[in-house]
């Protein structure tokens, strides 16, 4: 019975801390559009180009994508072909919710991370730096890969104990947020 009561309290704790990093990146993308703002005033006002600048959007576009993946994920966001999934129950749509994260989520994040770390311990090995002489900290952005798939692991966490919870009757099921297509 102890278990059973944190549940709903590590659930909380990790929806939460993924709330806090989806809403933190989230001001990334005003940034990313002054600063794209900024490099087009620059080029066409006044001829000027910066290969920092340039590259600060690429750092900043794959931030937003690969930190809000698990916040995407946790306000169920992603793709999905939901021709059934739409009219299941809340037990029918927790099924294929909790299939999905143990039999899909878990392996492919799993496999991304392993297959990726050799490719991201051999740019820390050499400190990568811009071809071009931008920012010099290209392992930093490579980084972002291990850290992308360890934030969809917490997700995946609390995407299971929720489905878990949903399933056992002591959560409301989700119901579907998208608009209906007639």
């Amino acid at each position: 019975m102890q278990t059973a009561n944190r549940d709903p309290v590590l659930l909380a704790w990790l929806d939460g801390f993924t709330e806090v990093v989806g809403r933190s990146i989230a001001w990334l993308v005003i940034l990313m559009m002054a600063v794209q703002f900024a490099i087009v005033v620059m080029r066409y006002a006044f001829s000027l180009h910066s290969v920092v600048m340039q590259e600060s959007v690429m750092y900043m576009h794959a931030m937003v994508f690969m930190l809000g993946a698990a916040w995407t994920l946790r306000h169920d966001g992603h793709v999905r072909v939901d021709i059934f999934y739409r009219k299941l129950s809340a037990r029918g749509r927790a099924w294929i919710d909790l299939l999905g994260t143990l039999l899909l989520l878990f392996p492919v994040t799993l496999f991304i991370a392993i297959s990726s770390f050799g490719y991201v311990r051999s740019s820390w090995a050499i400190l990568e730096r811009s071809p071009d002489g931008g920012i010099p900290a290209v392992y930093l952005l490579k980084s972002l890969i291990l850290v992308m798939m360890a934030l969809l692991l917490v997700q995946g966490v609390a995407q299971v104990i929720r489905q878990v919870l949903i399933l056992r009757g002591r959560a409301p099921g989700n119901t579907p947020e998208h608009d209906e297509v007639v």
